[in-house]
């Protein structure tokens, strides 16, 4: 990505914005232009200590090719003038007039939709790894990303190349603008990359799509599409500004995947949500399985880089299968994910017999997921984790207590203003000795200062400190965890946004 030479071990921070200058020339002479904020990234990229483990190839870097990183860049700032994700018309009338003019790419393969608060695209890179184990052609659509735009569009469990990304955009432009200038609202940005993941299936051509709904469900772009298997992750508070005050309202919205005939594989629920899932299932003649009931997790136990499982599918037992994911809820989307693969083979219904269970084994044994608990360094160990609610938190909280043995945990925490960010730091407060306040370079950021303010009435003013930049944020938590001595078990979680742990992910080394 850099033509940089490599980093000297005993670089410091004093060299900084020396560095800094390094990379925008060297990538301004490579591609002509430069995001100032990501030179920024992969300078402190080269300051920070030495890192190990291998780069992970599900998470591309920017194209190594001048020409095509410049012409990807090109495509990001066209996508960049229409409206971010946050901003919403609640509706499914400009996608559904672009899918038109489109021919309807969507209707030529079947696909599983899911929903949920947390938990949708760790249950989206499962049902993925499971569909392409047996040998079946997979598109999957999740969002937002981790470090590249790319990522969001995958095909046979790979992002799809900076090129064909550049070529799909190209290919529907002239159709995203004649349906631009029909309706009364431009196409927005979710939109436009919805269009092209259905597009870019359709071309491939896939056996399936894997589908995760961007937020809510009956009026979300994705809901063009009708799920073979309507998959819901467990419901939480979040976007309470546009789905609801209750998980009940929220579910409302989310029940809006489940189409005529439909197989619905439920993660466990509240109660009042749960209620709603299951009338929206009663008027449209689907079928349902729950989690506790039809299948679930049966067993699990620790293992050495994950944890090993016996899950109850929908046609029977399935023993001894090792995910190289850390944390409970991981095991129950695991659960999901099963149930959801064997709906979509019929297995309860139409097949009697499981499915493969060396397979099974072999796919789940295989999957990764960018940003949930990932392990990025060691001594001391740095985990990110793109928690950003409450329940998710609180999920996090409970896995890292549960894998990992540490004895101090420092928490560097960079979270979006839209979000219940007391919830958050409240659900961290029992795990984190001391917290680093930071922000990240979005323009959805909470000011470091206003997080802080927050943190000191959760943790008390002698556990917090601040640190507006990420590279300084992230040094000064390595060093909080390296106080007690190099073998004492200091770790550093750095969580609270996606944007965060993608930002962190460039700058410990991977991307």
């Amino acid at each position: 990505m850099s033509d940089l030479p490599p980093r000297d071990p005993h670089e410091s921070f004093d060299d900084f914005d020396e560095i800094v200058g390094a990379t925008q020339t060297s990538a301004a002479d490579a591609a002509g232009s430069r995001d100032p904020d990501l030179a920024v990234i992969e300078a402190g990229s080269r300051t920070l200590r030495t890192q190990d483990g291998p780069q992970q190839a599900d998470v591309p870097a920017r194209p190594e090719d001048p020409e095509v990183d410049k012409a990807l860049r090109e495509v990001e700032a066209e996508l960049a003038t229409r409206w971010g994700e946050t901003k919403l018309e609640p509706s499914v009338t400009r996608i559904a007039a672009l899918m038109d003019v489109l021919g309807e790419p969507q209707r030529s393969y079947p696909s599983i939709h899911i929903t949920g608060t947390n938990g949708k695209t760790s249950t989206a890179r499962m049902i993925e790894a499971l569909l392409g184990a047996f040998d079946l052609r997979t598109g999957r659509y999740t969002s937002p990303h981790v470090q590249s735009i790319t990522e969001r569009i995958s095909l046979d469990g790979a992002p799809i190349s900076a090129e064909r990304f550049i070529e799909t955009y190209q290919d529907i432009k002239p159709y995203v603008e004649m349906v631009d200038g029909q309706q009364e609202y431009r196409l927005s940005f979710f939109e436009v990359l919805t269009a092209m993941a259905y597009a870019a299936f359709a071309d491939a051509p896939v056996d399936v799509a894997v589908v995760e709904v961007g937020m809510g469900g009956s009026w979300d772009a994705t809901n063009v599409i009708d799920g073979d298997v309507a998959v819901v992750t467990p419901i939480d508070l979040d976007h309470t500004d546009r789905l609801g005050e209750t998980t009940a309202a929220i579910a409302v919205e989310k029940a809006g995947i489940i189409k005529q005939d439909a197989t619905v594989i439920l993660a466990q629920q509240p109660v009042d949500a749960a209620q709603v899932l299951l009338k929206k299932a009663v008027e449209v003649d689907a079928t349902v399985a729950r989690e506790g009931l039809e299948f679930g997790v049966v067993a699990r136990q620790i293992a050495v880089g994950g944890q090993l499982l016996t899950l109850r599918g929908l046609g029977g037992e399935y023993d001894q299968v090792y995910l190289p994911l850390h944390g409970p809820y991981q095991a129950h989307n695991a659960a999901v994910a099963l149930a959801a693969v064997e709906a979509f083979f019929g297995v309860g219904s139409q097949r009697p017999e499981p499915l493969d269970i060396d397979t099974v084994r072999k796919a789940f044994a295989a999957v990764s997921s960018p940003g949930r608990l990932e392990v990025v360094r060691r001594s001391p160990t740095v985990v990110l984790d793109a928690a950003h609610n409450p329940a998710g938190a609180r999920a996090t909280a409970e896995a890292v207590g549960e894998a990992f043995d540490f004895s101090r945990l420092i928490g560097v925490v960079g979270a979006s203003g839209d979000k219940n960010v007391r919830g958050l730091l409240e659900a961290f407060e029992p795990v984190f000795a001391e917290v680093v306040i930071t922000q990240n370079s979005s323009h959805r950021a909470m000011d470091a200062d206003e997080l802080a303010a927050i943190a000191v009435e959760v943790f008390g003013e002698d556990r917090v400190q601040v640190e507006p930049q990420l590279p300084d944020a992230l040094e000064a938590a390595i060093t909080l965890a390296e106080e007690e001595g190099e073998f004492a078990g200091g770790g550093v979680l750095v969580t609270g946004s996606v944007i965060t742990v993608g930002e962190a992910r460039l700058l410990l080394g991977r991307g």
